[in-house]
């Protein structure tokens, strides 16, 4: 079952009296969608028309004006008719500025009954409850999902502000440093896995000896190494950037055509450091990006992208370049540089494998590319990984900074928004996410993976009602282990709260529900196969402690268990297994025809701060199947679906043998069935991937995940069984 509440009338309504806009058309917007409760479906739309006017969707309100202007009720006729003219005279006076914020004029009081009682005339007004005509009204789903263009509000910047106070940069340093380690560490395993594979090849040839290089602990050596590149990286970096990114320096004079303020910022800032000023560079890619690297301040480059030059404006590429002057002169700053170095080249190893694959007109040489190019990807991956923490922390310091130096929180916040805009745009007309874009993400100031919905449904969904279960769901932060960047809702809250510290308005008015109705035991189930391994690490530990009693007492005497502790492994994989098992049911409910949601509803099903991945919305969505071609995407690591409304992350289980693979429908119209997810990171898990001429893809996710347990259940017992064989 759901663990969230279902939306109520008297939860929108009360949230609309509050003031709480963005959570009452959370609420309202499925209610006035209905058209089976006439009297309840009206009274939230009129709910909606007042938090659609009071949020700056004037559009919307009036719309919604429009459709209760033909109800048969005569009161709500009339109510309708007087909020449709203020509507409209609101819409002119404020065309110019498009600031709603004072500019809603109250609806006269003349209804016979309040819906909402409020403590303000601008709030008070009425439709009866009881003893009306049932309306007929059908709302289409245009007036929820149409495109508009994106309203933002232009909150202003601090003329004077205060100082913030002094950022504690101890966890930043640990972090930084574990970083390091962890990228020592995964080379040095990775080093000696292929020392000891190249020495056991070796060993099997006649008239070969291995070297003795290869019997050496590598670890003095890759360390020598990391530090010859820690120093180096700034012109190295600078030359891999060039050579397959077409990295150009960028004159002053063409940055400040784009932006007056960055020179003047970019100055005071270093001025204030006695740093020199950074050398600027220009990637010559669509989306908008920028990243920092260097290992000292005088070393320092700031990259930026064309497409962040064209699509952000003056004040907003300011804040762009004081986040990365924020990140310079920084311990995560260095280790970033080193982790960008490294990871670089195995990703072009991997890009370059899979270009030759897709070319090669040989079966063999493909399989060979393909191994390749999944092997160098999956390294990609391992070394990438040794940098989520340390990417996603960093950002908070350098945004604070960001505010700081330039003043303008509110700034920052529009232009993190339309980079995520500007990626969703170039990932739209690329039809895939680029090279690009995921080999520079763990340094980017957005990621391309969050910026998929957030991105494409701007102008269907206010970005209240998306943001609010990145800022509010109270199990948001476990969903965020394997991202790269902080949830969008938590650092907007964290930029808007610096506003309100200089007493701004903000751009966003996000706000976090009372109370969070997410029942513990659903977390709980979604966590049940990691929570299933320190639980069979404490049953081991109970089992141990109950035969050492019994062999102190002389009543058994098993001596497997003192000889051989590879017993506790078998008990952890068997509580992975138990895990496992009892999630599958609730991760893979049956999947009902009468109630897969459509691609239309994608914005409403992704408004709810309440859910959780494992509370499945079972959906049926037509769109366009986006992703890179051929070999790229054997592992189906990008798969996107092109709906109506927005894009969405598609999860597809690979299994070979199939006659079609997802990669052969890229760019085709596809119908997708399974289950829609709202994690970090909303996705679909794939239940089947159909075509317009018939053709169908079975996923098995459910099956894997099973075999998983199995796998899990068997291997466990053979440790145990084998551990006791020995000690015997």
């Amino acid at each position: 079952m759901p663990s969230y509440q279902q939306p109520s009338l008297e939860a929108g309504l009360a949230a609309l009296k509050q003031g709480n806009y963005y959570a009452a058309i959370t609420q309202l917007v499925p209610i006035a969608n209905s058209k089976n409760q006439s009297n309840t479906c009206l009274q939230a739309q009129v709910g909606l028309v007042m938090a659609y006017a009071r949020t700056g969707e004037i559009t919307k309100a009036i719309t919604l004006c429009d459709y209760l202007i033909r109800s048969t009720n005569p009161q709500v006729q009339e109510w309708a008719q007087r909020a449709l003219e203020h509507l409209n005279k609101v819409q002119k006076r404020h065309k110019k500025t498009r600031t709603l914020e004072n500019g809603f004029v109250a609806f006269d009081n003349s209804l016979a009954t309040p819906l909402v009682s409020t403590t303000t005339r601008q709030q008070k007004e009425g439709i009866p409850e009881k003893n009306t005509p049932n309306p007929d009204i059908d709302i289409p789903n245009t007036t929820a999902t149409e495109p508009v263009s994106i309203y933002w509000r232009h909150a202003r910047r601090a003329k004077v502000w205060q100082p913030l106070r002094k950022y504690n940069s101890i966890l930043s340093r640990l972090l930084a440093l574990g970083t390091f380690i962890a990228i020592f560490w995964v080379l040095w395993g990775l080093i000696s896995l292929l020392m000891a594979l190249i020495t056991q090849i070796l060993e099997k040839l006649p008239y070969v000896n291995p070297l003795p290089l290869l019997y050496t602990n590598p670890a003095s050596l890759i360390l020598f190494l990391l530090l010859v590149l820690l120093g180096l990286s700034p012109w190295l970096l600078d030359w891999l950037l060039a050579k397959f990114y077409g990295q150009q320096p960028l004159s002053k004079e063409i940055l400040y055509s784009h932006s007056r303020e960055v020179l003047r910022v970019t100055q005071r800032a270093c001025q204030l450091r006695h740093w020199p000023v950074p050398r600027l560079q220009i990637l010559p890619m669509a989306a908008p990006i920028m990243l920092t690297y260097g290992n000292l301040p005088c070393t320092a480059r700031i990259v930026v992208s064309q497409g962040l030059l064209e699509k952000l404006s003056d004040d907003e590429i300011a804040t762009i370049y004081a986040l990365a002057l924020g990140q310079i002169g920084r311990l995560d700053f260095l280790v970033m540089s080193l982790a960008l170095l490294v990871t670089l080249p195995v990703y072009q190893l991997y890009q370059q494998a899979s270009t030759w694959g897709n070319k090669s007109d040989k079966e063999i040489w493909r399989w060979t590319a393909t191994a390749l190019s999944s092997l160098s990807y999956g390294i990609w991956c391992l070394l990438a990984g040794t940098t989520l923490l340390n990417s996603r922390f960093r950002l908070d310091s350098s945004d604070r900074y960001a505010a700081e130096i330039t003043g303008n929180p509110n700034g920052l916040i529009r232009a993190l928004l339309k980079i995520a805009i500007g990626i969703a745009d170039d990932i739209k007309k690329q039809e895939h996410t680029s090279w690009q874009l995921e080999s520079l993400n763990i340094v980017a100031p957005v990621s391309h993976q969050q910026s998929l919905c957030l991105g494409s449904i701007a102008g269907y969904l206010p970005w209240e009602s998306f943001l609010m279960w990145e800022n509010s769901n109270p199990y948001r932060q476990w969903f965020t282990v394997n991202n790269s960047h902080p949830l969008m809702g938590d650092r907007i809250q964290r930029i808007s709260q610096i506003a309100h510290h200089w007493h701004l308005e903000t751009e966003l008015h996000l706000t976090i529900p009372e109370s969070f109705p997410v029942k513990p035991q659903s977390f709980l189930l979604q966590i049940a196969p990691w929570l299933g391994i320190p639980l069979g690490f404490v049953l081991a530990g109970m089992f141990w402690l109950i035969w050492q009693t019994s062999y102190t007492f002389h009543l058994v005497n098993l001596q497997w268990i003192y000889d051989d502790w590879s017993f506790m492994t078998g008990f952890m994989m068997i509580g992975f297994s138990i895990g496992t098992v009892m999630r599958i049911n609730a991760f893979f409910p049956e999947i009902k025809p009468l109630a897969l949601q459509a691609d239309d509803q994608l914005p409403q099903l992704l408004t709810n701060p309440f859910v959780l991945p494992v509370d499945s919305i079972s959906v049926r969505f037509v769109g366009k199947l986006l992703g890179r071609r051929g070999i790229s995407n054997c592992l189906s690591q990008d798969l996107i679906l092109q709906s109506s409304t927005g894009l969405v992350k598609l999860h597809h289980v690979p299994l070979w043998g199939l006659s079609v693979t997802p990669q052969e429908l890229i760019g085709r119209q596809i119908i997708v069935t399974g289950w829609l997810r709202r994690g970090a990171t909303p996705w679909i898990d794939i239940q089947t991937l159909e075509t317009q001429n018939g053709k169908t893809i079975n996923s098995p996710h459910p099956i894997w995940s099973t075999v998983l347990a199995v796998i899990a259940q068997a291997w466990g017992a053979y440790i145990m069984l084998t551990a006791q064989s020995v000690g015997g």
